[in-house]
């Protein structure tokens, strides 16, 4: 029996951006559901339901969706907010480390577009917000490959939006600036570090502390992902923040 409200699915749900937007859906009206890695230790969240979930793993996606869909009976909207920084110079990283990053940033996004693409086109109705950054658009040194994640999202959404939206379904960006969130403490840092490299990389790890120190509330970003589930003429990006406007 599908529930009347609608239902959010918010992948990366545990903190920052992911929390806030799970927070922010309860209070529109939705059923929330919000994963995480590891949900034993996430603080719970009135209204929202966490669920275990793994980007990476094609087998963990399929299950959390197949779970959402058993108890809700639809799925109107996916937020794809799971991801991981990666810091350091492209030639300090192994390529094994940087297929990493691609793996939880753009294809863990891919995976869930895939799973949730049959309930929508179904239902003739969804959204898809991929939350990509301003450096889907700009340049980010001793960020390469973490940028790189965000321009192919840039790419692949505005993409499959053009293939999907003549079946009901839309695929959507938002873009944050600089956000108050754990973003740089948790990013993956380089497996070869290089001497000739220190110095920039080090200048570069207090321009990223000051910006996240100074960011934008990450409910700002949160009100940005419920506006493009919500408006009926929805926009094809949201950039979220003053900042991320200008850039």
């Amino acid at each position: 029996m599908a529930t009347a409200k609608p239902v959010a699915l918010v992948t990366g749900a545990s903190s920052g951006i992911g929390r806030a937007a799970a927070a922010a859906f309860v209070e529109a009206g939705f059923e929330v559901v919000g994963t995480s890695r590891n949900t034993s230790g996430v603080a719970p969240l009135d209204g929202v339901t966490f669920l275990d979930l793994d980007v990476t793993s094609d087998e963990s996606v399929s299950m959390a969706v197949g779970r959402v869909i058993e108890r809700f009976g639809r799925l109107d909207v996916l937020v794809n907010n799971a991801g991981t920084g990666a810091a350091g110079a492209a030639e300090e990283s192994s390529v094994a480390q940087d297929q990493r990053v691609f793996d939880i940033n753009f294809f863990g996004l891919v995976r869930m577009t895939k799973a949730v693409l049959p309930h929508m086109r179904a239902a003739g109705n969804g959204r898809i917000i991929n939350i990509s950054s301003v450096l889907g658009l700009v340049p980010a040194p001793y960020m390469a490959s973490y940028a790189a994640t965000k321009h192919a999202i840039e790419g692949y959404s505005e993409s499959v939006d053009h293939e999907v939206r003549e079946h009901g379904v839309r695929v959507l960006l938002v873009e944050p600036g600089y956000t108050r969130t754990g973003f740089d403490a948790n990013a993956i840092q380089p497996d070869a570090p290089l001497p000739i490299y220190a110095v920039q990389r080090h200048v570069f790890d207090g321009v990223l502390a000051r910006g996240m120190a100074d960011g934008d509330d990450p409910a700002i970003v949160a009100k940005a992902i419920v506006a493009a589930a919500t408006d009926p003429k929805p926009k094809l990006r949201y950039t979220a923040g003053p900042a991320a406007g200008r850039v």
